[in-house]
């Protein structure tokens, strides 16, 4: 079993969900960090699996939780909409309007 791979997966994961609790806070600042964060982690994933594929009983739990994080990545896309949008506003010079 390629355990260091899996450990990279894993710990994407485990920042996708702590990018997702950080946006339900509306802690963007958090998000971005955490955000490269898992850039690193990808930069060492892709290298590491370049060197070791997986086999396929590890291709079938990475699958699982690629689709985890996929979800994950959905939600804060979700959530961070409002904020891209004001901060679009922002940068375009309106003011935000309070209703």
């Amino acid at each position: 079993m390629n355990s260091v791979l899996l450990n990279y997966y894993e710990a994407i994961e485990r920042a996708s969900q702590d990018m997702l609790q950080a946006a339900r806070d509306g802690n963007w600042d958090h998000v971005v960090k955490l955000e490269g964060a898992c850039a690193v982690l990808i930069a060492q994933l892709k290298h590491s699996a370049n060197e070791q594929p997986l086999g396929a009983e590890e291709a079938q739990l990475k699958s699982r939780i690629m689709q985890r994080i996929l979800v994950n990545d959905a939600e804060i896309r979700q959530l961070a909409e409002p904020w891209l949008n004001d901060l679009d506003e922002i940068l375009a010079g309106r003011p935000k309007t309070l209703h």
